[in-house]
């Protein structure tokens, strides 16, 4: 994990959910839905929380596609943070690390989205009021110490789009999009989060086919 990234910068208008062209707002911020025609198998069922949106491209976490059989432990453990799981002080609320397949793109490296009550300067970024996203090592250090933030996923990896390409496959009917909330982003239940965003813009999973192209 570093400090160091090349996603793009944020900036523009949120774009709200529905028939919004991509090209009145960015979605920054705001849940993408693979459609099921979605011919990617990397990203099959995938419920993707962007983080930036822009004129430069597009960088994004999945949310909904577990790790494997690796889990947090084990990952201190091999970065050296720690060295043994008893090490780990969990907060009062001892909820659970998710080590989840951020994407395709440095998967080698982590990615951290957590709730805003954690902040590192001038690593963290602030996507909206709720989540932020932090990528070096020390807010790991800080979740095994007990003193991180309250919610958070770790994602090994990323989702990345080159300039106009997100857009494109938006209007292809590659992707619906919604609004986030902290459930969908670091809810436990991850085999619920793709029916749950489905649902949550009104499509029952079921109904959709190739024509669907926008909520």
């Amino acid at each position: 994990m570093s400090p160091e990234g090349k996603a793009p910068k944020r900036q523009g208008r949120k774009a709200g959910m529905g028939h919004n062209a991509p090209d009145e707002g960015y979605l920054d911020g705001q849940m993408l839905i693979a459609m099921p025609v979605m011919g990617d198998p990397r990203f099959e069922r995938s419920v993707i929380y962007l983080c930036a949106h822009s004129s430069e491209g597009a960088m994004g976490i999945i949310v909904n596609h577990p790790a494997g059989s690796i889990d947090f432990p084990q990952l201190l453990m091999q970065l050296d943070i720690i060295k043994s799981a008893d090490q780990i002080k969990l907060p009062d609320h001892g909820e659970p690390m998710q080590v989840l397949k951020g994407g395709p793109v440095d998967t080698g490296r982590g990615f951290v989205l957590h709730s805003s009550d954690f902040f590192i300067q001038d690593a963290t970024l602030r996507i909206d009021d709720d989540i932020c996203l932090t990528a070096t090592v020390d807010i790991l250090k800080a979740i095994a110490k007990g003193s991180g933030p309250r919610h958070a996923i770790l994602a090994l990896g990323y989702a990345g789009w080159a300039p106009g390409q997100l857009e494109n496959e938006i209007q292809h009917n590659g992707w619906l999009h919604c609004p986030a909330d902290p459930d969908l982003v670091f809810g436990a239940a991850v085999e619920e989060k793709y029916p749950r965003a489905l649902r949550k813009i009104g499509i029952d999973p079921g109904m959709l086919s190739n024509e669907a192209g926008h909520a």
